[in-house]
C-alpha cells in the first residue's frame, strides 16, 4: 500500500508540472543566480516572476539559482528579471532598488555582493552627479567612459525627446497624434539599457519604468484626449524622478497647471521655457509656470 501511494504521489507531482509547463507556449528557460535566504524569499521571487500563462520561476533556497521558464512570443528573461528585482531581490542581470531592499522584512534581507557593471577599470563614482569619471592619465580608460555616457545621453535623450513630442501633440489637443507619439515613447523606454545608466538613474529607473511603460501604453490605446491627459500627468512625475538625476546638457523645465484635476494641479516637463500647457491647449494655452529649472 505504501508503495503505491509513493507512486501515486510522485505521479501526481509529474502530471502537475507537465500541465503547468503546458499552458506555456513557446516555452523557453533560464536559469539566472537570484538572491536571497528565506521562505519568504521564494514565495517573492516566485510570485515577483510569474505571469499568468506567459512566465513561471522556480527558485532553489539552497543554490539561489532560478530556473525561469517563459513564452518567448510575449516576454523574455530580462522583463521577468526585473520584476524579480522591483521585488527587492538582486539578480546577475538587476539589482533592486536600495529603497525597495530596505523595506524587506530584516529576517529576508541577504548580503548584497552584487555591484552595478561597469565597463571600464579603473573608474570610481561621484555622488554628487551620479557621472562616471577616470583618473585624467588614464585616456583609454577616460575615453571608454566617454563612450558610456555618450551612449546614456542618446537613449535617455531620445526618450526625453517623445516624450516631448507627445507633450506638444497634447497641447495642440490632438488625441490621434498623442496616441502615435505615445507609441513611439514606448519603444523608446523599452529600448533603455540600463548597463548604461549610473548607478543613481538605474536605481529610479528600476522604480519608473513600469509606471512608465504602463502610462505610455494608456495613451496609446486612449482616444479621449482627456483620459490621455490624465495618464500624461502621472507619466510626467515618473520622467521628472528620472530627469532629476540626469543630465541632458540643455535646461529643462518642470511647469506646473494649477487648473487641472479639479484645482488639484499637475506637473510637466518642457524644454521651453514659455509655458504651453498640454492639459488645456488652446482653452488655457499659457496657464501655469515654471516651478523648477533641471539642468
Amino acid at each position: 500500500m505504501k508503495s503505491i501511494s509513493l507512486i501515486g504521489m510522485v505521479s501526481l507531482v509529474l502530471l502537475t508540472n507537465i500541465t503547468i509547463h503546458a499552458q506555456i507556449k513557446n516555452a523557453k528557460t533560464a536559469t539566472v543566480k537570484v538572491f536571497g535566504n528565506t521562505p519568504a524569499a521564494k514565495a517573492a521571487i516566485e510570485g515577483g516572476g510569474k505571469s499568468r500563462k506567459t512566465a513561471r520561476v522556480e527558485w532553489d533556497r539552497e543554490t539561489n539559482m532560478a530556473t525561469i521558464t517563459y513564452d518567448a512570443s510575449k516576454t523574455n528573461a530580462d522583463e521577468i528579471l526585473k520584476r524579480i528585482a522591483l521585488a527587492g531581490f538582486d539578480n546577475e542581470k538587476f539589482l533592486a532598488p536600495d529603497d525597495v531592499y530596505a523595506q524587506l522584512p530584516k529576517a529576508d534581507q541577504y548580503v548584497r555582493t552584487l555591484k552595478p557593471k561597469v565597463e571600464s577599470q579603473p573608474m570610481k563614482v561621484i555622488p554628487e552627479d551620479g557621472q562616471w569619471s577616470t583618473p585624467a592619465a588614464d585616456h583609454s580608460a577616460h575615453q571608454a567612459a566617454a563612450e558610456t555616457d555618450a551612449g546614456k545621453e542618446t537613449q535617455l535623450t531620445n526618450l526625453l525627446n517623445q516624450y516631448f513630442a507627445l507633450k506638444d501633440a497634447l497641447v495642440k489637443t490632438d488625441a490621434s497624434a498623442a496616441a502615435n507619439k505615445a507609441a513611439l515613447l514606448q519603444e523608446a523606454i523599452k529600448a533603455v539599457d540600463m548597463n548604461k545608466l549610473s548607478p543613481t538613474e538605474h536605481a529610479v529607473w528600476m522604480k519608473v519604468m513600469n509606471n512608465l511603460a504602463t502610462d505610455a501604453a494608456a495613451i496609446t490605446k486612449g482616444k479621449d484626449v482627456t483620459k490621455q491627459r490624465v495618464a500624461f500627468a502621472s507619466l510626467s512625475t515618473k520622467l521628472y524622478e528620472l530627469a532629476k538625476v540626469s543630465s541632458f546638457g540643455n535646461p529643462i523645465y518642470y511647469q506646473h497647471c494649477p487648473m487641472f484635476n479639479d484645482g488639484k494641479g499637475a506637473n510637466w516637463l518642457s524644454k521651453e521655457k514659455a509655458v504651453k500647457n498640454p492639459f488645456y491647449g488652446s482653452q488655457m494655452i499659457t496657464c501655469g509656470s515654471t516651478i523648477e529649472t533641471l539642468n
